[in-house]
Protein backbone atom coordinates (compact mmCIF):
# COMPACT_ATOMS: atom_id res chain seq x y z
CA UNK A 1 0.00 0.00 0.00
CA UNK A 2 2.94 2.73 0.97
CA UNK A 3 5.89 2.23 -0.64
CA UNK A 4 8.32 2.46 2.34
CA UNK A 5 11.32 1.52 0.25
CA UNK A 6 11.39 5.06 -1.26
CA UNK A 7 14.54 7.01 -0.76
CA UNK A 8 12.80 9.45 1.02
CA UNK A 9 13.56 7.36 3.99
CA UNK A 10 16.74 6.45 3.83
CA UNK A 11 18.53 8.77 6.47
CA UNK A 12 18.56 6.87 10.09
CA UNK A 13 16.80 9.04 11.82
CA UNK A 14 13.48 9.36 9.38
CA UNK A 15 13.19 6.05 10.36
CA UNK A 16 13.51 6.12 13.63
CA UNK A 17 11.52 9.35 14.48
CA UNK A 18 8.56 7.32 12.11
CA UNK A 19 9.11 3.92 14.50
CA UNK A 20 9.14 5.86 18.13
CA UNK A 21 6.04 8.31 16.65
CA UNK A 22 4.06 5.30 16.15
CA UNK A 23 4.57 3.64 18.95
CA UNK A 24 4.43 6.75 21.20
CA UNK A 25 1.13 7.05 19.81
CA UNK A 26 0.02 3.23 20.57
CA UNK A 27 1.32 4.48 24.51
CA UNK A 28 -1.01 7.04 24.16
CA UNK A 29 -3.79 5.01 23.11
CA UNK A 30 -3.58 2.55 25.64
CA UNK A 31 -2.86 5.10 28.68
CA UNK A 32 -6.59 6.97 27.35
CA UNK A 33 -7.81 3.65 27.30
CA UNK A 34 -8.64 2.35 24.11
CA UNK A 35 -7.49 -1.22 23.70
CA UNK A 36 -8.81 -0.64 19.71
CA UNK A 37 -6.43 1.58 18.90
CA UNK A 38 -3.27 0.90 20.79
CA UNK A 39 -3.15 -2.42 19.19
CA UNK A 40 -3.85 -0.99 16.07
CA UNK A 41 -0.82 1.54 16.41
CA UNK A 42 1.59 -1.05 17.84
CA UNK A 43 0.80 -3.06 14.92
CA UNK A 44 1.97 -0.53 12.44
CA UNK A 45 4.75 -0.06 14.22
CA UNK A 46 5.65 -3.68 14.10
CA UNK A 47 5.36 -3.72 10.64
CA UNK A 48 7.42 0.06 10.64
CA UNK A 49 10.39 -1.91 12.35
CA UNK A 50 9.97 -4.77 9.94
CA UNK A 51 9.85 -2.63 6.66
CA UNK A 52 12.25 -0.13 8.37
CA UNK A 53 14.93 -1.81 9.88
CA UNK A 54 15.05 -5.54 8.93
CA UNK A 55 13.85 -5.43 5.09
CA UNK A 56 15.10 -2.27 4.38
CA UNK A 57 16.38 -2.19 0.55
CA UNK A 58 15.82 1.90 -0.53
CA UNK A 59 15.40 2.42 -4.48
CA UNK A 60 17.63 5.11 -6.03
CA UNK A 61 15.95 8.08 -6.75
CA UNK A 62 16.59 7.22 -10.84
CA UNK A 63 14.61 4.35 -10.56
CA UNK A 64 10.88 5.14 -11.97
CA UNK A 65 9.28 2.16 -10.51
Amino acid sequence: MFDLQHPFFRPLWIRVLITVAVFGWAIFEISMGNPFWAILFAAIGVYCVREFFIAFAPRDPDDKE
